[in-house]
């Protein structure tokens, strides 16, 4: 049996709990490449792109989008940087469940994993890693440095699950699991399914009223998460 389906994890709020690091290294390397952190206290991480949290933080400042587009790859090795140098200080940790069921779908054949994330990729492997994730099992991704707003995103880790896998996959087979109104809201982009959990900053009352096709307190329930996963497609 191939390749049949598609699972894209969010990584921040879905997969692991980041303590902050992300934030803070984000300050340290808006300082150190921008000489300002702008209004960063303002921006909300939750649901957006590092290239988003850039603009809204540096554009208020006076910076013009320009100039953040051209220095986002020196931002990007700034920031990978400092979060490998601070990450030890923050209590990163797995969310519930949610290595059970990244194991459960590494090892179906029939899977495809794939990450759609807000992170550049750069803070991709250093964050999995820290919550103990092995990041070789998230074949493909697309990363925050790719587009200003999430929907530009699934669209890029879809071109490339399909080159990789060789097909393509029918939207009903491809899932977004995430933890924002943003990561159901992108999936519109590719009419893939959505999964959210309530593992981030927002609760299910929240999340179910951006229509989600399953909502989760958390990942805990195995068996009823690989179940929506799976739901429109044949009884595993």
């Amino acid at each position: 049996m191939g390749v049949e389906w598609l699972v894209l994890f969010d990584i921040d709020g879905t997969l692991l709990h980041s303590g902050g690091c992300g934030r803070a290294a984000t300050r340290l390397a808006l300082q150190e490449v921008f000489g300002t952190t702008g209004v960063l206290d303002e921006v909300s991480f939750a649901g957006t792109t590092d290239w988003q949290v850039l603009l809204e933080a540096l554009v208020p400042a006076g910076f013009f989008a320009e100039d953040i587009r051209r220095d986002l790859d020196r931002y990007e090795r700034a920031v990978a940087g400092h979060l490998a140098r601070i990450i030890d200080e923050f209590p990163i940790r797995p969310c519930a469940g949610a290595p059970d069921i990244v194991g459960a779908l590494r090892d179906d054949p029939a899977v495809l994993l794939g990450l759609v994330t807000g992170n550049v990729q750069s803070l991709v492997a250093i964050k999995l890693r820290a919550a103990g994730y092995d990041p070789r099992d998230f074949r493909i991704g697309a990363f925050g440095s790719e587009g200003w707003t999430r929907p530009m995103l699934p669209p890029l880790a879809l071109d490339r699950a399909r080159r990789l896998a060789g097909l393509d996959f029918a939207p009903e087979r491809v899932v977004i699991i995430g933890d924002t109104p943003g990561d159901i809201e992108c999936a519109d982009s590719i009419g893939a399914r959505t999964i959210a959990v309530a593992t981030g900053p927002f609760s299910i009352e929240q999340l179910a009223a951006h229509r989600p096709d399953h909502v989760f307190a958390d990942m805990a329930n195995r068996d009823a998460v690989l179940s929506a996963i799976f739901a429109n497609g044949h009884a595993r």
